[in-house]
């Protein structure tokens, strides 16, 4: 079983950026498919990103495209999400999630196993 711990978080104003870490403990993160969720106050969890375990293409939410960018250093065993022009809607808690050897990313969080604590990133306007 994968333990996944999300950090990078906090509180940024708007225009501005941060890089969220998604690290896992107990198991290489290499053969998991990586994907970034997110849940603002009042709203259900949207997905935000996704990189395949290997190959494949990383996907995108449309809200984010152009903006966001996922990554994953296996040797460091951690993905990351850098997060630029960051916008007040933005604010939300992120997650990392995990599924062993999906070939494509999913948007559909009952498609993943594993589930990180979530980290808070706020920005103002």
């Amino acid at each position: 079983q994968v333990q996944l711990v999300e950090s990078g978080g906090g509180l940024v104003q708007a225009g501005g950026s941060l890089r969220l870490s998604c690290a896992a403990s107990g198991r290489t993160l290499g053969p998991y498919t990586i994907s970034w969720f997110r849940q603002a106050p009042g709203k259900e969890r949207e997905f935000v990103s996704g990189i395949p375990w290997r190959g494949g293409s990383t996907a995108y939410a449309v809200s984010v495209k152009g903006r966001f960018t996922i990554s994953r250093d296996n040797a460091k065993n951690a993905v990351y999400l850098s997060m630029n022009n960051l916008k007040p809607e933005d604010t939300a808690v992120y997650y990392c999630a995990a599924v062993l050897f999906a070939t494509a990313v999913s948007d559909s969080q009952s498609r993943y196993d594993y589930w990180g604590q979530g980290t808070q990133v706020t920005v103002s306007s």
